[in-house]
């Protein structure tokens, strides 16, 4: 356990895991040449304040998260044994030379395109199937997790499994759009019994894309078994106003009101 962490940040049993996407830091300091803000500096902080993991999506392009970050936050996870590094993207583009030479907890696969503005759908089975198993059977080989980028549909997780998926993440901006408009309980019923699915044919869970503090608790109370939430975007407007522990900190109090009894 590093000492820099407050025991009770881990002890989480089976609750679910947060995990720091840190592209939009990348992007802010990309717009610059003076190396501010630290991706490192700043993901050490997340840690430090009881973020569980860190995600990073290096796309080819390089707009937010390159390379060199990769590594150097390779090196800084080699500091927090208790805490995971999570890489994800495309595997038919940059992303399969880091998993080869870094072997992360776990490879996030996402069938995003090279000029995509940001994820915005899933794997699809069984047209996906057969040029994923290769990719798939790669990475656990090397010993690394694999997760596919999925849309909440229940009839598609039994095939992800089959292709030999460790979990899969929900993709979660429908539910995200759909929050606190009359739309919402028919949208979670659906990520509800794609998570069932999804766990039925031997799958864990992974969510993420557009949760914030607003939505988080309610889809997790919703949600069976999800064991990571990666969340980006809104965490690190949100750490413009609170600071980026203390969003850590307020993230994680969403997650414990969604595990406290009602």
């Amino acid at each position: 356990m590093n000492p820099l962490i407050a025991p009770e940040a881990h002890a989480r049993g089976h609750r679910t895991a947060l995990s720091v996407n840190v592209n939009k830091i990348a992007l802010l300091r990309n717009t610059r040449h003076l190396g501010i803000p630290d991706v490192v500096k700043l993901s050490r902080i997340a840690l430090e304040a009881g973020a569980e993991g860190i995600t990073v999506h290096p796309r080819p392009d390089a707009r937010h998260i390159r390379p060199q970050d990769v590594h150097d936050l390779a090196a800084l996870m080699k500091q927090w044994p208790e805490a995971e590094y999570n890489i994800e993207g495309n595997p038919f583009h940059n992303l399969m030379g880091f998993v080869r030479e870094l072997r992360p907890h776990q490879v996030t696969l996402v069938p995003d395109s090279e000029d995509q503005f940001t994820s915005d759908h899933g794997w699809r089975f069984p047209d996906d199937a057969a040029r994923l198993q290769p990719v798939i059977d790669e990475a656990r080989t090397l010993g690394v997790r694999v997760s596919l980028f999925m849309d909440p549909i229940p009839e598609m997780m039994a095939a992800a499994r089959a292709a030999g998926a460790d979990r899969v993440e929900l993709y979660t901006e429908a539910y995200a759009s759909a929050h606190g408009t009359p739309a919402q309980a028919e949208v979670l019923a659906r990520y509800t019994a794609a998570a069932q699915a999804a766990l039925a044919a031997g799958l864990e869970l992974n969510a993420g894309h557009d949760l914030n503090r607003d939505n988080l608790t309610d889809f997790l109370r919703a949600v069976p078994g999800v064991l990571e939430v990666s969340i980006g975007h809104a965490l690190m407007a949100d750490a413009l106003e609170l600071g980026l522990a203390e969003t850590v900190r307020d993230y994680q109090r969403c997650i414990q009101r969604a595990f406290a009894p009602i």
